[in-house]
């Protein structure tokens, strides 16, 4: 007997919250796992340097990607809100329109970044073989940054259509795609650098075709592609509402850049190598906090434009219930699998296994503060309040990480590098709360 469908309208206990939001986490994990592919099957069989290159890039890549977010979460807030509001014609005009834009956008920024990627790539410290392999590695991707932007915004799009499912099918599609690919292209084909850039490419641009043509045809969601007219007005509230979305995965990949360059000056190639595989955990980690953030966007949205003040209550109380229980078992999965996951990665070099084991440990404590500092920034984006989702994103993802990550190591060299990132999401916690609490009264939650 299959499970009855689960509406935004529906009154939400913790069994369908985790059965709501359990599609997109799966989604978001699989996202994460394109740059995870490429860096296992680079550092294994092609070497360290285009392994060191490659995480040198890929935050820059992320950046270009990020757009998706924010016209995902914030149009979606949007969108939902508007449905909530009863109005589901004007709902998929602004549906539409978001779409078109976040294309014309993406496609200017990726040329760009294309007859750029030189000056990017020195900017970030690239110099001799790994400066050739950051330009032919970012230079690949470029070309299908469109449909990266898209494959993150219709994520979120997905879930306010009321089909998280068949997101999560389009992401194993494009996930599998990338392992496959990665594995005949390197181990098979012996393209290497290339052949990892190329594999991403091709499953991005899978994540994207297939949501256009889903949403251009008659369908079964809530959300339709159609004709849309220039709309100043819902570019503006998507941008206001998804800046701290864009603002969080900018600064994240800014201050990656950041900490890249701490680890040159402090310990050379090594040190940007053995971070790439922390940010793999990281990125595979926060992807499950992210994944529920997207789950539950649309239905705080429409609950709050039907002024379903109890349930917002609700979903707020046990959203931090599952956070916390969710942040525990990270914590504790995290040191289980440090020496493992190092050995998988780099465990052909001594000297690099024991530097990555090292900052395992203390990159661990993260996980225990992350999960409600991010769900707090998503919570106020789908209240259609971006002014505090970006204070708690902007002073999480960037104050706090650059001030920690600049001064630590003056006092603990290397292992102040590793531990900033926890004391940056231990003082985001601080904020996040009292954020939740400032505003309690306002929203009625």
């Amino acid at each position: 007997m299959t499970k009855a469908k689960i509406g935004l309208s529906d009154h939400f206990t913790y069994k369908k919250l985790i059965r709501f939001t359990l599609s997109p986490i799966i989604m978001m994990v699989f996202t994460s796992i394109y740059g995870v592919v490429d860096g296992y099957f680079v550092s294994n069989y092609v070497g360290k340097t285009p392994f060191a290159a490659l995480n040198l890039i890929w935050p820059f890549i992320m950046v270009m990607g990020s757009i998706g977010f924010m016209f995902g979460t914030g149009g979606s807030a949007l969108v939902a809100k508007t449905m909530g509001e009863g109005d589901n014609k004007k709902a998929n005009e602004q549906f539409s329109f978001l779409v078109y834009i976040s294309i014309i956008m993406s496609v200017v920024i990726a040329l760009l970044a294309f007859i750029f990627m030189r000056p990017i790539s020195i900017l970030l410290g690239a110099q001799g073989e790994l400066l050739r392999n950051c330009i032919l590695y970012g230079r690949i991707l470029c070309t299908s940054v469109v449909f990266f932007v898209l494959q993150f915004e219709f994520q979120s799009f997905f879930v306010t259509a009321e089909k998280p499912k068949l997101g999560l099918y389009m992401t194993l599609l494009c996930g599998i795609s990338n392992m496959i690919l990665d594995w005949l292209f390197i181990a098979v084909f012996d393209f290497g650098l290339a052949g990892a850039a190329s594999a991403t490419a091709i499953s991005q641009f899978i994540g994207g075709i297939f949501p256009i043509i889903y949403f251009s045809k008659k369908n079964s969601s809530l959300l339709k592609l159609t004709k849309a007219k220039f709309n100043m007005w819902a570019l503006y509230r998507t941008c206001y509402n998804g800046m701290s979305e864009l603002l969080s995965n900018i600064s994240m990949s800014l201050v990656s850049m950041l900490y890249n360059a701490q680890l040159m000056k402090y310990v050379g190639e090594n040190g940007v190598a053995a971070y790439g595989v922390l940010m793999y955990v990281n990125l595979i980690f926060l992807s499950i906090f992210i994944g529920y953030c997207i789950g539950t966007a649309p239905v705080i949205s429409f609950n709050y434009g039907a002024l379903n003040h109890d349930e917002l209550k609700g979903i707020l109380k046990r959203s931090m219930v599952i956070l916390t229980t969710s942040s525990v078992f990270m914590f504790l999965l995290s040191l289980l699998l440090s020496r493992p996951l190092s050995i998988l990665f780099v465990g052909y070099d001594k000297e690099l296994l024991d530097l990555t084991q090292r900052g395992f440990f203390f990159f661990s404590f993260s996980f225990l503060f992350a999960g409600i500092p991010m769900f707090a920034s998503s919570f106020f984006t789908a209240l259609n309040n971006g002014l505090v989702s970006a204070i708690v994103s902007v002073l999480r993802t960037v104050v706090f990480q650059v001030a920690f990550v600049l001064i630590l190591p003056l006092f603990l060299k290397v292992d102040g590098i590793w531990v900033s990132l926890a004391c940056a999401e231990l003082f985001a916690l601080f904020v996040a709360v009292i954020m939740l609490i400032a505003n309690k009264k306002k929203y009625q939650y």
